[in-house]
C-alpha cells in the first residue's frame, strides 16, 4: 500500500514548484528585455528610424494622399533643413556630455555679419561668407575656452554666450532686417541654398542637399577617424579618457570650434531658406535642435548615439508637424505632441541605460 506524503510537505512541494515557474518566467522576461536593450544599444539609430517609419505610415493614413505627395515630402525636407544643420552642431556637443544653448544665436549673428558686409559695405559675397565662417569658428572657440580653461559648465557657459551673441545681433543690425530685394541686388550668392531642383512635383532645395552632406561628413569623421573615437571617449568618461592618454581639453576645443563652423554654414543656408536676414529669426532654434538630437536617440549623458539619429530626429519632428497640420490639428496641440515626443525619447534612453546596468 502506497504511503502519501504528509500534508505539510505536499504544500511546500507545490509552493516550491510555483516559485520555480515564476522564477523561470521572470528570467525569460528579463532575458528578452536584455536582448532588446543590447539591440538598441548596438544600433542607436534603430529607435528613431522605427518612429519615423511608423509616423509616416500613420499620418499617411490620417491625412491621405496629401501627405504622400512629392511636394509635401520634399517640403518637410526644406522645413527641417536649417534645424537639421543646427542639430548636427548640437550633436557634436551633446556627444561630449555637454549642451550648447547658443547654436542658433551664432547662426543668426553670422548671417547678420555676412549680410552687412556684402549688402551694405560692398564686400564681395565670397569674402563676406568667409568672414562669417571664421566668426562662427571663433564663437565656438570662445565657448570651448570657457568650458575647458575656465572650467564653467557647458549649460551656464552657452546660456551666457547666447545672450552675448543675441545682443550683438541687435547691435550690428540695428534691430533691422535686410530685405530680400537688397540681397538680390547686391549679393545674390547669399541666397544660393534657397534655390531648388524641381522634378515630378518634388522641389529639393540645395539647402536640403547641404544638410544631408553635412551629416554624411560628420558621420564619417565620428566613426572612421581617431578624432571621432576621442569624442565618444570624452563623452563616455572624461577621466578615463585622460588616463588613456587622450588630450581631452584639445578634443573639446575642436568639437566646439567645429560646431561653431557648422553654425556659420547654417547661417548661409538660412538666408536662402528665409530669403532675408533678420536678427530675431530662428529664436527657438536652440530648443528645436536639442529636440531633434534627443528624439534622434543621442544620449544627453554623452558618449552614446549616432549623429545620423539627429537627422532622423529632425525629420520625425517635421513629419509630426506636417501630418498634424494636414490633419487640421491646432498649432497648440502640435506643440503638445512634440513635448510628449521629447519626454518619451528621454524615457527610452533612461530605460536602455537602466537595463544595461
Amino acid at each position: 500500500m502506497t504511503q502519501s506524503a504528509p500534508k505539510g510537505q505536499s504544500f511546500e512541494h507545490d509552493l516550491e514548484k510555483s516559485d520555480k515557474r515564476v522564477a523561470s518566467f521572470e528570467a525569460h522576461s528579463k532575458g528578452g528585455l536584455h536582448r532588446l536593450q543590447h539591440i538598441l544599444h548596438g544600433n542607436p539609430t534603430l529607435v528613431p528610424v522605427i518612429v519615423l517609419l511608423v509616423s509616416v505610415a500613420v499620418f499617411g493614413l490620417i491625412a491621405g494622399g496629401k501627405f504622400f505627395s512629392a511636394f509635401n515630402l520634399t517640403l518637410i525636407m526644406q522645413q527641417v533643413s536649417i534645424i537639421g544643420i543646427l542639430a548636427a552642431a548640437q550633436s557634436l556637443i551633446i556627444l561630449t556630455a555637454g549642451i550648447d544653448l547658443s547654436v542658433a544665436a551664432i547662426m543668426v549673428l553670422m548671417s547678420v555679419i555676412a549680410g552687412n558686409l556684402a549688402v551694405y559695405s560692398g564686400w564681395p559675397a565670397p569674402i563676406a561668407l568667409l568672414v562669417a565662417f571664421v566668426g562662427g569658428t571663433v564663437a565656438g572657440l570662445m565657448n570651448g575656452l570657457l568650458v575647458t580653461k575656465v572650467k564653467l559648465p557647458p549649460f551656464i557657459t552657452t546660456l551666457g554666450t547666447w545672450s552675448i551673441f543675441y545682443a550683438l545681433n541687435l547691435w550690428l543690425s540695428g534691430a533691422q532686417s535686410i530685405r530680400s530685394q537688397d540681397i538680390d541686388a547686391n549679393a545674390p550668392l547669399l541666397k544660393f541654398f534657397g534655390e531648388a531642383l524641381s522634378f515630378g512635383g518634388a522641389r529639393i532645395t540645395y539647402g536640403s542637399i547641404l544638410m544631408i552632406a553635412i551629416f554624411g561628413v560628420l558621420w564619417y569623421m565620428l566613426n572612421h577617424t581617431a578624432w571621432g573615437r576621442h569624442v565618444y571617449a570624452v563623452g563616455d568618461d572624461k577621466e578615463a579618457a585622460e588616463l588613456a592618454g587622450i588630450r581631452t581639453d584639445r578634443t573639446l576645443l575642436s568639437v566646439y570650434m567645429l560646431a561653431g563652423f557648422v553654425c556659420s554654414i547654417a547661417a548661409w543656408a538660412s538666408i536662402g531658406r528665409v530669403g532675408s536676414i533678420s536678427p530675431q529669426s530662428f529664436y527657438e532654434g536652440n530648443l528645436q535642435s536639442i529636440t531633434a538630437v534627443v528624439v534622434g536617440g543621442i544620449s544627453l549623458f554623452g558618449g552614446r548615439g549616432s549623429i545620423l539619429g539627429a537627422l532622423f530626429g529632425a525629420l520625425i519632428v517635421g513629419v509630426f508637424q506636417s501630418g498634424l497640420r494636414l490633419s487640421n490639428v491646432d498649432v497648440l496641440w502640435q506643440v503638445f505632441a512634440i513635448g510628449w515626443l521629447i519626454i518619451i525619447a528621454v524615457a527610452i534612453d533612461q530605460w536602455i541605460r537602466k537595463v544595461s546596468a
